[in-house]
């Protein structure tokens, strides 16, 4: 499993979520609180929009606290929606194509969690992505296959509906697989002017998600757990739900992959 960080608003020193808090993601790379592996040491990265539609990416395979660039970027960066994910591989290799987050265009994704039994349909999962995205497939992760499905299934248009239909086909797989846990899912994804997140599983043992609004610094942080311990203004996501974070509102919406695969 993995930890991610997430921020939408006025703009922010990345530091500010990523190295300088008491449970920083940085910290939570070596010891994590609310998942299996307390150590996510297989790679991180780094996706952030500031002037520019398409997003800047920072990806390495070093553990993140270990990688002083990480550091000094994160500390001179500043920018109104980044995203940042600490990696620790469920079965795929630790390289720089399989780091988190993916972008394709003007979208960037990450994500924590894992499908059961993904070595097993790998092909037929990239047998989903279409041949006009196929190039965008560098890695071999489950979470890239995902993400590459969900683009070719609308996430332009109807980035909820997009998603939940790639979630379901990909549960279907792992189904026919047979080996669980078949969904266990939390992601963020954003276009540059919106940022979306999920928590769903196929079972009962959703990953973390927490969200909290910061008045001084006029935004939302959305994250795997969260990185102020002293602060008691978390909210945790319910499970099954789709939440959208614009500069100043957030609604959360229930998310059933499952009746998007019926409805196919």
């Amino acid at each position: 499993m993995c930890r991610w960080a997430a921020w939408q608003g006025a703009p922010l020193f990345l530091s500010q979520m990523i190295s300088a808090p008491e449970h920083s993601l940085i910290q939570q790379s070596r010891e994590a609180n609310k998942c299996k592996t307390a150590i996510n040491a297989d790679g991180f990265g780094l996706a952030w929009y500031d002037k520019r539609p398409t997003p800047g990416l920072y990806r390495d395979v070093y553990p993140a606290w270990s990688d002083p660039n990480l550091l000094a970027l994160a500390d001179q960066v500043q920018a109104r929606l980044f995203m940042a994910h600490v990696r620790a591989s469920t079965g795929s290799a630790t390289s720089r194509n399989n780091c988190h987050p993916f972008v394709q265009g003007r979208w960037s994704f990450m994500h924590n969690g894992q499908v059961g039994g993904f070595s097993r349909f790998r092909k037929a999962a990239d047998m989903l992505i279409p041949d006009s995205l196929y190039a965008d497939r560098k890695g071999a992760s489950d979470s890239e296959a995902l993400f590459l499905v969900a683009c070719g299934l609308g996430l332009d248009t109807d980035p909820k509906g997009a998603l939940a239909a790639a979630i379901a086909r990909f549960e279907h797989l792992s189904r026919e697989a047979g080996e669980e846990p078949h969904m266990r899912c939390t992601a963020a994804l954003s276009d540059g002017e919106v940022l979306y997140a999920v928590r769903y599983a196929s079972d009962t043992l959703a990953p973390s998600l927490f969200y909290r609004w910061y008045p001084d610094w006029q935004g939302w942080a959305v994250v795997s757990e969260p990185y102020d311990t002293s602060s008691g203004d978390w909210i945790e996501v319910p499970k099954g739900s789709f939440c959208t974070f614009t500069a100043t509102n957030c609604e959360i919406t229930p998310f059933a992959p499952a009746a998007s695969l019926c409805a196919a």
